[in-house]
C-alpha cells in the first residue's frame, strides 16, 4: 500500500479494507465507537486521520496505528505544490558562507529574495555561478588551496583580500622590506608606537590592515599576495594584547619574505598549541621567525635559564629593557613557553586595539569599508 501513498487518499485504503472484510462503513463506526460521519468524513478526504484515530484503525484492522499516520502523512505533503525549492536553496547558501553575520558586519545586503541573496553570494565570492564551490586559493601560486578552512573562515579571508585590493602601498621587494625590519622592530617598545605599523609596512610595500574575526573563527591573521607584486598582511586583533599583536604580526612577515603563497593562521595566541610536528614546513618557518623576530635568538633562553622560576616584574622589565620591547611581549613568550601561567602577569599586556585601528584601515568594531567591489575575476583562481 505504501507505493500508492501519495497518489490516493487515506480513505481509498480503509476502504478498500473494508471491502475485504465485509464491513460497511457503518460497521466500521460501530466497532470504533465512532460517529458514522466521521467515518464517512474520513473516507471523503475531508477529515484527517489524527493520532486518536490511527491507533483505533490500527486496532481494529490488526495492523499498526504507524501505517495509517504515515499513510496520512504522505497524503498530505503530495498535495503541497510541487518544484518550490526555496528552502534547498538557502540552505545551499548558509553552507557555503554565514549570511546572517555577514549580513550583520554588512559584507551583504539582507534580503528575503534567495534570488537576491544568491547573486550577492556569487559576487562576494567571485564565482561564476552558485554551483560553484568557494575556494580559497590566490594568484601568487594557481590553485593553492586551504581545504580545512570552514565557511566562516573562508568569508573572513576574502573580506581581507577585497579591502586589501583598495589599498596602496610602495612597490614590494623583499629587499625593501628588510631595510624596514629594524624599524617595525623599534615599535615594539609601546603601545602608541604600533601607530606606525600600518605606514612602515605600506612603505615597504606591504598592504595592512585590520578585519575583526567572525564568531567561533579564531583566525589570528593572514598573509596572502594578490599578485606576485602585492603581499598583504591582515590581523583580527581576536586578543587585544600587545604580544599577541607582535607575534602574529611576525609571523605574518615570516610568511611574506619566504614567500609562501598565503596562510590563514587560526589560534595563534590562543591557551593551546600545535606541536611542531603537526604543522606544515612554512608554518615552522613562520614561528621561528616569529619566535626571534624582536627578541634576539638566545637571549630569552639565557634570562629563562638564570632567572627561573623567579620571574618577579621587576625582572621582566628590566630584560625587555635590554633588548628594547615591551614588557607584555616577554610575558607573552614566557606564557608561550609555560614558564608561567597565562593568568600570572596579565595586568603587563597592554592594550593596542584602538591605537592600531585609529591609523589602519578597518573592518570591525563599528569600523566599516564602503563601498567594496565584488572580486573580478573570479575566486582566487589567478
Amino acid at each position: 500500500m505504501a507505493q500508492f501513498a501519495e497518489a490516493f487518499l487515506p480513505g481509498d485504503f480503509i476502504r478498500e479494507e473494508l471491502e475485504e472484510r465485509g464491513w460497511t462503513q457503518g460497521d466500521l463506526a460501530s466497532i470504533m465507537g465512532r460517529p458514522v460521519e466521521t467515518i464517512n468524513r474520513i473516507l471523503a478526504g475531508k477529515l484527517a486521520i489524527t493520532p486518536e484515530t490511527a491507533r483505533g484503525l490500527g486496532a481494529a484492522m490488526g495492523t499498526s496505528a504507524e501505517l495509517w499516520m504515515n499513510l496520512e502523512a504522505a497524503y498530505q505533503l503530495s498535495r503541497l505544490k510541487q518544484g518550490d525549492n526555496t528552502v534547498e536553496r538557502r540552505a545551499r547558501l548558509f553552507d557555503m558562507a554565514p549570511i546572517k553575520a555577514m549580513t550583520k558586519r554588512g559584507w551583504i545586503e539582507p534580503s528575503n529574495s534567495v534570488d537576491v541573496l544568491e547573486q550577492q553570494v556569487v559576487d562576494y565570492f567571485g564565482l561564476n555561478s552558485i554551483d560553484d564551490e568557494p575556494c580559497i586559493a590566490v594568484a601568487a601560486r594557481k590553485g593553492t588551496a586551504h581545504p580545512e578552512a570552514d565557511a566562516a573562515q573562508r568569508a573572513w579571508f576574502f573580506r581581507v583580500k577585497q579591502i586589501a585590493e583598495t589599498l596602496d602601498a610602495a612597490p614590494y621587494s623583499k629587499k625593501r622590506l628588510q631595510s624596514k625590519l629594524d624599524e617595525l622592530r623599534a615599535l615594539a617598545t609601546h603601545p602608541m608606537e604600533s601607530r606606525r605599523i600600518a605606514a612602515v609596512l605600506a612603505a615597504a610595500g606591504v598592504r595592512f590592515l585590520v578585519v575583526e574575526h567572525l564568531s567561533r573563527t579564531k583566525i589570528d591573521g593572514t598573509a596572502l599576495w594578490l599578485d606576485k607584486n602585492r603581499p598583504v598582511i591582515a590581523l583580527s586583533l581576536r586578543y587585544d594584547r600587545i604580544d599577541g599583536l607582535w607575534h602574529t604580526l611576525a609571523h605574518e612577515l615570516g610568511h611574506i619574505l619566504h614567500r609562501d603563497a598565503f596562510s590563514l593562521d587560526v589560534n595563534l595566541n590562543g591557551d593551546t598549541r600545535e606541536t611542531s610536528h603537526d604543522k606544515s614546513e612554512q608554518e615552522r618557518r613562520a614561528d621561528e621567525f616569529a619566535s626571534t623576530f624582536l627578541i634576539p635568538e638566545g637571549e630569552l633562553d639565557d634570562f629563562i635559564l638564570r632567572i627561573r622560576p623567579m620571574y618577579s616584574k621587576k625582572k621582566i622589565e628590566g630584560f625587555a629593557r635590554r633588548v628594547g620591547v615591551h614588557p607584555g611581549i616577554v610575558v607573552g613568550q614566557l606564557q608561550y613557553r609555560s614558564e608561567i601561567k597565562y593568568s600570572h602577569n596579565r595586568e603587563m599586556l597592554a592594550r593596542v586595539r584602538d591605537v592600531i585601528v585609529s591609523t589602519t584601515t578597518t573592518d570591525g568594531w563599528g569600523n566599516k569599508v564602503f563601498p567594496v567591489a565584488p572580486l573580478n575575476p573570479p575566486g582566487f583562481r589567478g
